[in-house]
């Protein structure tokens, strides 16, 4: 998503051809490579790798899956926010989700399994890619899942206005997000696009990648609680105080998102336990640094 943008915007299923599933290979593609592996932990699995980075992991069949951690807690953050827990009812109603970050959509997958009447848009800077990945994966068909290819910024820019409940940043050049796609004014812009209304409380999550000095994610926190009044962050321990390279998960809304006893209980118990930080921490963590601007 952070890459160089070739062609215009257009719905890349419209060029993808009939699904005729995964082949293991290397694969040309707007902005590189794409290299397509069976996942030798596990059987019928399999990986995707764009320009050498692991970006996605797909299981035939089991779209709820999720193998990598940072989408697990995602996936845990939102079941808390929309799931009607109170009526036992499990996942709520459908939600509008705009994905900003495409590779093998797993995390599209993922809502359309667990909320099954969702509309979904994926952006992917790489219409080359969007393509294969139409074509790989068993993904949801328009209107449940498009994939639009163009720039996450400039997309976002030109929704209109309340239409989304969701919407989730997973955008990397490299190991770090694009300046432009971290900064107050492209917030505001994913704020204007969210669903404020009485029933709705739209959601922005933001996939933080960092150094151990953390000073990106400082900046990340300190422009997420610029723009929305509720905050929350999720990661493991080790990256909180800054022992390595990794994750940080960033909420933002202007509805409520105290963490519930059940979130936290579902993150400890994740594979690779992490930990949930309320508003408050949230903001004590951003003290000292500026919100980024344009």
């Amino acid at each position: 998503m952070g890459r160089r943008r070739r062609g215009p915007d257009k719905d890349a299923a419209a060029d993808a051809d009939a699904a005729d599933g995964p082949v293991a290979g290397t694969y040309p593609i707007d902005t590189g490579t794409a290299e397509l592996l069976p996942d030798p932990y596990r059987d019928g699995a399999w990986q995707l790798l764009v320009n050498g980075v692991l970006s996605s992991h797909w299981v035939p069949g089991k779209p709820a899956e999720l193998d990598f951690e940072y989408m697990r807690w995602i996936a845990a953050l939102l079941r808390d926010r929309f799931d009607d827990v109170s009526s036992g009812a499990g996942a709520g109603a459908p939600l509008r989700l705009l994905h900003l970050g495409g590779a093998g959509c797993s995390l599209a997958r993922w809502a359309n399994a667990v909320y099954p009447a969702s509309r979904q848009v994926v952006v992917e800077i790489d219409a080359a890619l969007a393509a294969l990945v139409r074509r790989w994966f068993d993904l949801p068909r328009a209107p449940m899942l498009r994939l639009r290819v163009g720039e996450a910024r400039a997309v976002t820019e030109s929704l209109t206005p309340g239409t989304r409940d969701v919407v989730i940043r997973d955008v990397f050049a490299g190991a770090v997000t694009p300046g432009p796609l971290t900064t107050v004014e492209f917030t505001r812009a994913v704020d204007a696009v969210l669903d404020d209304s009485p029933g709705h409380g739209g959601v922005y999550v933001a996939n933080c990648g960092d150094r151990p000095d953390l000073a990106l994610a400082r900046g990340e926190a300190a422009t997420i609680a610029a723009v929305f009044e509720h905050t929350v962050a999720i990661a493991d321990p080790p990256m909180f105080k800054g022992r390595r390279w990794g994750n940080i998960i960033f909420a933002g809304s202007h509805a409520p998102l105290e963490p519930s006893p059940a979130l936290r209980r579902s993150l400890l118990t994740d594979a690779v336990p992490a930990q949930v930080w309320d508003d408050a921490q949230v903001r004590r963590f951003a003290a000292g640094s500026r919100p980024r601007v344009d």
